[in-house]
């Protein structure tokens, strides 16, 4: 068994996260931040090396994470973090017992995530238009553009905001998506939303194939800040839910499917995701609504 110390295999673990399974820059800004939380435990402790963590030590670095009253989410996450690093560590035959097995996550409530009707994304549309014609310096297209990808195509912002004139494919109304860990799907496109997008194209004077598809004003991808901006706004303006970021159209778009009979799976493959049990959060979100229903309209309920 090879020695090393615990800041040692806190660096070849990011570096594995960032090289091999090229995790965003925020989640392993996250990953480092948890990382070193656990070692200024483990100097506490007088902890040097990776061998000499154990399931003492994992009971402590949670007794802490309570004191400092944070939510169960959080300290799920850093605990995932620690199960990460000592799974990288075993993998790598620096410690002979894999002690990741002793971490539980605090029981939590997953909360379901709030989605707007089909009929707001309607109104949202329609506020949309209004706005262009009270205003000559509003772009329309630019703007429904957003709604589209964002609701129409399930997109991430990060995803949006990376999207170029050749991920679109208007002859198989497909896009070719970038997701989370570099991983490449390919999102239908439709009929509806391929309108809104030939009729922005169209508008935007010598777009190039390697352009951006949604550009500031010096012609550089846009800001995600401004996309939470503009989506906020327009909702705003048709829905009293609490949460009004780009991210309430990508989970209202799974619900809508998964309402109209999609398959989960292709809903799965749709989003980008990993695992099948986070796409299943919206087989939630929908009983729900048909509880809601029910008890609005059901002379039993």
């Amino acid at each position: 068994m090879k020695s090393i110390s615990i800041d040692e295999i806190s660096s070849q673990f990011l570096q594995y996260l960032k090289e091999v399974k090229r995790y965003s820059v925020n989640t392993i800004k996250s990953y480092k931040k948890d990382m070193e939380q656990f070692r200024e435990l483990c100097e506490t402790q007088n902890l040097t090396t990776i061998e000499e963590v154990n399931e003492k030590t994992i009971k402590k670095f949670l007794f802490n994470l309570n004191e400092k009253e944070l939510s169960k989410t959080s300290i799920s996450r850093k605990l995932s973090t620690l199960r990460g690093l000592l799974d990288f560590a075993y993998k790598q035959e620096y410690i002979t017992h894999n002690s990741k097995s002793s971490i539980r996550n605090p029981k939590t409530r997953r909360s379901l995530p709030e989605v707007i009707t089909v009929k707001d994304y309607g109104d949202i549309l329609t506020e949309i238009e209004k706005e262009g014609r009270a205003n000559k310096k509003f772009n329309t297209a630019k703007t429904k553009i957003i709604f589209e990808l964002l609701y129409g195509c399930s997109l991430r912002v990060s995803e949006l905001v990376n999207l170029k004139h050749s991920d679109i494919d208007f002859d198989r109304k497909i896009l070719h998506v970038i997701g989370k860990g570099n991983k490449i799907r390919f999102v239908p496109i439709g009929s509806k939303s391929i309108i809104v997008l030939q009729d922005y194209i169209n508008q935007c004077e010598n777009m190039e194939k390697n352009s951006f598809l949604l550009t500031n004003k010096n012609g550089n991808k846009i800001n995600p800040r401004i996309l939470y901006g503009v989506v906020n706004r327009f909702l705003s303006q048709v829905t009293d839910i609490k949460k009004k970021s780009p991210h309430v159209l990508r989970h209202s778009s799974a619900t809508h499917m998964l309402d109209q009979g999609a398959n989960l799976t292709a809903i799965k493959e749709i989003l980008g995701h990993s695992n099948l049990s986070t796409t299943q959060i919206y087989t939630h979100v929908s009983i729900e609504r048909l509880k809601n229903v029910y008890k609005k309209t059901h002379p039993k309920s």
